[in-house]
């Protein structure tokens, strides 16, 4: 091959070169195009879409609160009529309940956790809690007669879903790391020896024993729960026209 082939095509890649610095200079406009602060993580947009139905809660709590006033002011209404609602509103778990109560946090084994004497090498999935751990938490209290549960500071109802997606926890469009604490107001007694019963919860134990996943077991002589203050409102899917 000639020289001035090689020295023309030489020319064509500086030249190339030029024009990428050019266009990288002109689209990042002084800052660092792959730390630039406006593209934010995936984990980011989770975190501010939570704060901001956190926000959401509190603003529907307040404008139910001032509606239920409202609504009992001179409405009209008898004592049995008053009584039933009362006693919807607390079926439903949007009043506060009171009493004793019993509270079981459950948390991932410790960073660099190996198995005890007697127990196989861990595999990641063992050292974290998943979602029917919480679960079996849940429905163990439901199951010894809790009159009102929640999840670390949201008050379940019928259709409150305790969902995870990896180790951390969506509850009624909130995100939550572990540790996760659950909380029921009702007969600790009753409510302990559900936990003991369950046969979901004793499979668990078989994991805190052998690789050190959290548990702990708390009560409460007096502990209020305030009332759920999300949407009530069924969402369901629709079948595309």
């Amino acid at each position: 091959m000639s020289r001035r082939p090689v020295q023309a095509l030489t020319a064509a890649v500086f030249a190339l070169a030029g024009l990428i610095f050019v266009t990288s200079a002109n689209t990042a406009k002084g800052t660092d195009i792959r730390t630039d602060s406006s593209l934010l993580k995936l984990s980011d947009l989770i975190q501010q879409r939570s704060e901001k139905n956190a926000e959401l809660d509190e603003s529907t709590a307040s404008v139910r609160a001032d509606i239920d006033t409202l609504a009992r002011r001179d409405d009209g209404s008898t004592r049995a009529e008053d009584a039933k609602l009362d006693a919807l509103e607390k079926a439903a778990g949007t009043t506060e309940v009171t009493g004793e109560a019993l509270s079981v946090t459950l948390n991932d084994a410790p960073p660099n956790a190996t198995a005890n004497p007697g127990y196989p090498d861990p595999q990641p999935n063992d050292l974290v809690i998943h979602q029917q751990d919480l679960q079996a938490v849940v429905n163990a209290l439901w199951e010894g007669g809790a009159r009102g549960i929640r999840v670390m500071d949201q008050r379940l109802i019928s259709t409150s879903a305790v969902r995870c997606v990896g180790n951390t926890l969506i509850l009624q469009g909130r995100v939550y790391s572990p540790p996760y604490k659950v909380t029921a107001v009702g007969d600790r007694g009753k409510l302990r020896q559900a936990l003991n019963d369950s046969t979901a919860i004793q499979n668990y134990q078989l994991y805190v024993k052998a690789y050190g996943l959290g548990w702990k077991v708390e009560e409460d002589d007096r502990l209020t729960l305030p009332g759920y203050s999300g949407t009530v409102d069924l969402h369901h899917a629709q079948p595309v026209q």
